[in-house]
């Protein structure tokens, strides 16, 4: 795909509308691991707290606070029984954009469907009153990460809305990195560097989920960037990490890109490295296209699987509401 998205919305209006997010409210974002929260929720721990939800009673102990004593059960039962409490926690809710030049092909383009779904898991996570936090990349030669320090609360879907229209703001004065248009081609390994800042303990904010919105078409260092998302820097398992691939319809069929004239001889521009090649569109080439579309998305699938993960190929012009109310429901990213 060669073609581009050149204009961005510039409101949250604009980039969800008023509905969905309306919808989006009945939903909260699912972990299949425990994770301890920071501050106080509406998640159900597995641990005992002092919450004012009851739990369940045990016995009465020296030393135990007097307070927490069931004076109606001692009346009934001559028995002190001390009543325990369902702690709840937050949970930690990250969510990355890929901002890359190879985001920005693609009607819509790939980056503006990206910003969309991350602003509504976002949302969500917020209103669910989870601790939101949000990393964008790509920029320039270098990773060029951008981050929204963690937050909490309905209040703040305003503040996520602003950093993805900022970072779309950015990618619309972002040419790009065509080594033919006066640019430094794009560092390689600039997605695993990326990975390697926004999962370290200094940035990620703590263990949770993690879900990472990139077409994940970059030529090296993608398993090792995926040992970040998975595990966190130092490994251990840090986070429940989703990866929602988003690609274009003609990038999954390359057929489509053909009978809108993609066809006959060609040059074509990389926008990551800037390095042009002429081709010649052909039966054959698309093929040879398809069977390297498959190896890639099986190595993919198959690193996620590896480290725990769950990978979600995302077309384009996927419906957002039906994406978010059934595909990833169904995949157990929601209830």
């Amino acid at each position: 795909m060669i073609a581009g998205q050149s204009t961005y919305p510039t409101t949250i209006e604009e980039l969800l509308g008023p509905e969905l997010l309306r919808r989006m409210s009945r939903l909260d974002v699912m972990s299949q691991k425990i994770f301890a929260g920071k501050l106080p929720g509406e998640r159900r721990s597995k641990k005992r707290g002092q919450s004012v939800e009851f739990d369940d009673y045990r016995d009465y102990v020296p030393g135990d606070d007097l307070r927490h004593i069931d004076w109606n059960v001692f009346a009934r039962l001559d028995r002190f029984f001390i009543k325990l409490f369902r702690e709840e926690e937050d949970l930690a809710v990250r969510v990355v954009l890929d901002c890359s030049p190879s985001m920005r092909a693609g009607d819509p383009s790939k980056l503006l469907f990206g910003a969309r779904l991350a602003t509504a898991i976002g949302s969500i996570g917020l209103v669910s009153m989870n601790r939101v936090s949000a990393a964008t990349f790509g920029w320039g030669s270098e990773p060029g990460v951008v981050e929204l320090a963690p937050m909490r609360g309905r209040r703040n879907v305003e503040r996520l809305g602003r950093f993805v229209l900022d970072a779309l703001d950015r990618a619309s004065t972002d040419r790009g990195s065509s080594a033919e248009g006066g640019r430094e081609p794009v560092a390689s390994g600039r997605f695993l560097d990326a990975a390697r800042r926004i999962a370290s303990p200094r940035h990620a904010g703590g263990r949770g989920v993690m879900i990472v919105i990139s077409d994940f078409l970059v030529p090296d260092g993608l398993v090792e960037a995926l040992n970040y998302y998975a595990g966190g820097v130092g490994g251990g398992g840090a986070f429940d990490t989703t990866c929602l691939q988003v690609l274009s319809p003609d990038e999954i069929d390359p057929s489509l890109a053909r009978e809108r004239g993609l066809i006959g001889d060609l040059r074509l521009t990389d926008v990551e490295s800037g390095r042009a090649t002429e081709v010649t569109v052909s039966a054959a080439l698309l093929k040879r296209y398809r069977q390297r579309f498959d190896e890639h998305q099986a190595l993919l699938e198959r690193s996620c699987n590896a480290r725990s993960m769950s990978h979600v190929l995302v077309p384009t012009d996927s419906d957002l509401e039906a994406l978010l109310m059934g595909e990833l429901r169904r995949r157990g990213l929601f209830r």
